[in-house]
Parts: C-alpha cells; sequence; structure tokens
C-alpha cells in the first residue's frame, strides 16, 4: 500500500490509465471482429471501411504503447490479407 503522498497519487493515476486502457483495447476488439465479420460474410464494402476506421485506431493504440507496435503490424496484415482474398 502506498504510504507517502506521491506514491498514493501515482497509485490513483494508475488507476485510471489502467481503466482507460482496458476501454481502448475493448474498443478495438470490438472493431476488429466487426472487420472479421465482413471477410467471413464476404462483404468487401463493409469489410474495407471498417479496415480503414480500425487501422487507423490501430496505428494510434501503437503510437501510445498501448499495444505492442509488432502486434499491430500483424492485425493490420491478417485483415489486409482477409480482405485482399475477397477481391480474388
Amino acid at each position: 500500500m502506498a504510504n507517502t503522498k506521491q506514491a498514493k497519487k501515482r497509485a490513483r493515476q494508475a488507476e485510471t490509465h489502467r481503466d482507460r486502457n482496458a476501454s481502448q483495447r475493448s474498443m478495438l476488439r470490438t472493431l476488429i471482429k466487426k472487420v472479421r465479420h465482413g471477410i467471413a460474410n464476404k462483404d468487401q464494402k463493409n469489410a474495407t471501411s471498417a479496415y480503414q476506421e480500425t487501422a487507423s485506431i490501430i496505428d494510434r493504440l501503437a503510437t501510445k504503447k498501448i499495444i505492442h507496435k509488432n502486434a499491430a503490424a500483424r492485425y493490420k496484415a491478417h485483415m489486409n490479407k482477409g480482405i485482399k482474398q475477397l477481391g480474388k
């Protein structure tokens, strides 16, 4: 348990940051599911528009180090691969 005033403040800040990060990761997972759903339904138009929205959010979260940059690249690559296969 935090004893000093500074440590108590850092504990409060850590809790706030944890809540915000968890919310953003949850939002990311939901957006990824939307893209995967479009791919599964072979709906290239909806999958592409959802991918564009999701890719910018993935990049933003990777910049803020909420997700790892390699994980961000992997998510985008897998979704992009699925969308390109719909075009064939």
